[in-house]
């Protein structure tokens, strides 16, 4: 099939929710790109705007996340043990949901500190350049980010389409589907793509009004 028609094909399955492997096929051509690297773009305006209209979220959804999700992983763990070497039984699905609900924290984790920027950047050797330096890096940063994003977007699309078309479901489990989990992945990275227009902006701002452009980053602080 063309390219067009594969871009036709994933964006009129997607929204009718009839997967089939001629979709799964469309997914895997280079038109996945051609879809997924605009829909990041615009979910990352999107977002952007979101966080604007919506402080309380720009503060504290993927804190929310990290926290809740950190929360129920001790919960199932905690529960299994004492399952274990208490009553010598075990629910089968103690040993694979958690790790579903870990990939979540660590990649909303990841978007939140793409905002905070605790990310690996050498600040110490950037505070001693000038100030068209300092923006050259922090574009270069963004850049990446967003190239990072649209890649995890279209890959792990493609991923959860195939999951969803297999008929997967985590191990353990009669009825509980993988794509659930995996559907996460390919939102976050939109969300990401957010928080990386959100510190381009911030950055272009602080060049144009004098304000500095590289400050210390905590992990865990606030936004």
């Amino acid at each position: 099939m063309s390219i067009w028609s594969d871009i036709v094909t994933i964006i009129t399955a997607t929204l009718s929710g009839d997967i089939n492997f001629k979709v799964v096929q469309a997914y895997r051509s280079e038109a996945a790109w051609f879809v997924f690297g605009p829909l990041t773009a615009i979910g990352a305006v999107l977002t952007y705007f979101l966080y604007k209209k919506a402080p309380w979220i720009d503060r504290n959804f993927e804190r929310a996340v990290i926290v809740y999700t950190y929360i129920i992983i001790a919960l199932i763990i905690f529960v299994g043990v004492i399952q274990r070497f208490v009553f010598s039984s075990q629910v089968p699905w103690s040993t694979t949901i958690p790790p579903l609900l870990f990939m979540i924290m660590a990649w909303y984790g990841c978007s939140y500190n793409v905002r905070l920027r605790t990310h690996l950047s050498f600040n110490e050797f950037r505070t001693k350049m000038g100030r068209s330096g300092q923006l050259t890096c922090l574009m270069l940063d963004n850049v990446l980010w967003f190239i990072f994003c649209i890649i995890v977007v279209t890959t792990t699309a493609r991923v959860t389409v195939n999951t969803y078309d297999n008929f997967a479901i985590v191990l353990g489990t009669d009825n509980v589907m993988r794509w659930w989990f995996l559907v996460t992945m390919p939102l976050c990275f939109i969300m990401m793509a957010g928080r990386v227009l959100e510190n381009t902006i911030e950055d272009l701002t602080n060049f144009r009004t004098g304000k500095p452009l590289i400050n210390q980053a905590v992990i865990g602080g606030d936004v």
